[in-house]
């Protein structure tokens, strides 16, 4: 059986692949995310996860690859991973009451062959104090984060609703991973 590669360093996204297979090695890209003109909100995330599988299959011609990117995007602004204290405090304020998208592309790769999805999910926050939002930017939790909050730790609690993929929110996508995988050719 061919190795599954993650073209990453997330813990959450190793943690989320091994429920897809134990075959996995997971091997950062260090591929510089710089957006060039022309990209919507939307598609940013297949673009990044793209550059980023593509920059690790040139290692790995024989293996599947992997590459995934997450974007949160509130009224068609990406909200990336906060500069500073200040910053997450403004993307906080900016989600509180509202619901934003939370978009996960996925980029396969093997040998010559390429294949690009992206998975959508709605999460609604509810109305935040600026306490609250002071708190948990302490915790430092929100500083490497996109949208400046992680719903698998202490962001949940901010949390009203979600619509669609949990797991599309933490970072992967698991459950459609598996399937878009299988059908690439993956066993």
């Amino acid at each position: 059986m061919k190795k599954l590669i993650l073209a990453s360093a997330s813990p959450r996204r190793r943690e989320l692949i091994k429920l897809i297979s134990d075959n996995v090695l997971c091997v950062p890209s260090g591929e510089e995310e710089i957006l060039p003109d022309g990209i919507s909100a939307s598609g940013t995330a297949e673009h990044f996860a793209f550059l980023k599988a593509q920059s690790v299959a040139r290692d790995y011609r024989e293996d599947f690859v992997v590459g995934c990117d997450t974007v949160v995007i509130l009224d068609d602004k990406i909200l990336s991973k906060p500069f500073d204290e200040e910053d997450a405090f403004s993307k906080l304020s900016d989600l509180s009451g509202n619901t934003h998208r939370v978009i996960t592309g996925c980029a396969l790769i093997k040998g010559d062959r390429v294949q690009t999805f992206s998975e959508e999910t709605k999460v609604e926050f509810y109305p935040l104090s600026d306490e609250e939002i002071k708190a948990y930017i302490a915790t430092k939790e929100p500083m490497d984060k996109a949208g400046a909050y992680g719903i698998q730790g202490a962001g949940s609690l901010f949390v009203k609703g979600i619509q669609g993929d949990y797991f599309n929110v933490v970072g992967l996508p698991v459950a459609r991973l598996m399937r878009e995988l299988k059908a690439f050719g993956y066993e």
